[in-house]
């Protein structure tokens, strides 16, 4: 029993020093992984189909579309302002109103249908392309997809010098991208995922 306690402690240590070495050696080359960003930090639009769920309390439950004003109506507290603000905050001010009349409510509320996106939530492609453009971010889209949706590069491009633009809440970060080895050797390396309001810029070459 004394060894299989031991085998275990061992174990715990070797993750949490794993854990710590990954946080510490993040490179900077690439963007952080965005399987749950996109979402999390995505702001609610009209027409927008969220689920409000509240745990233990069924009934107080309800999948609706965001209207026009940007309200959804939640039994017992009533109109909630959804438009503009992330799923996150959402939840916390319904959590908060439900508190009246639910004893410590937990509530969660999810994006079931992002209908508002294409309008809202969009990728630039500027620069040395065949035709600039500004397109509906799609899950899954990468930097190549975008470029191709703008005609691809024109005669006049520096695709090695290409970089990724995302600004965050309160910072901003620019990423490289290698279009030239993405275009003609097909190495994907630097072919990231793109998240809403990202700008794609490929520079002309200096004569």
């Amino acid at each position: 029993m004394n060894r299989l306690f031991a085998g275990l402690a061992a174990l715990t240590c070797a993750l949490i020093l794993s854990g710590c070495a990954t946080g510490t050696s993040a490179s900077r080359t690439a963007p952080p992984e965005q399987k749950t960003i996109a979402v999390d930090n995505y702001r609610i639009g009209v027409d927008d189909i969220v689920q409000v769920s509240v745990w233990r309390n069924p009934e107080l439950g309800i999948t609706v579309p965001v209207r026009p004003d940007g309200m959804i109506s939640v039994p017992l507290v009533g109109d909630v302002a959804a438009g503009g603000h992330t799923p996150g905050e959402v939840a916390a001010d319904i959590q908060a109103k439900l508190a009246t009349y639910v004893r410590d409510p937990q509530v969660a509320v999810i994006l079931t249908e992002l209908r508002s996106h294409e309008y809202l939530s969009r990728v630039r492609v500027t620069g040395a392309v065949r035709q600039p453009i500004s397109i509906p971010f799609r899950p899954g889209m990468t930097v190549l997809d975008a470029v191709l949706a703008a005609g691809g590069i024109n005669e006049f491009a520096a695709p090695d010098k290409t970089s990724l633009h995302r600004k965050n809440t309160d910072s901003s970060a620019t990423y490289a991208i290698r279009l030239d080895r993405i275009l003609q050797k097909g190495d994907l390396a630097s072919n990231f995922d793109v998240q809403p309001g990202d700008v794609v810029i490929v520079p002309e070459r200096a004569f």
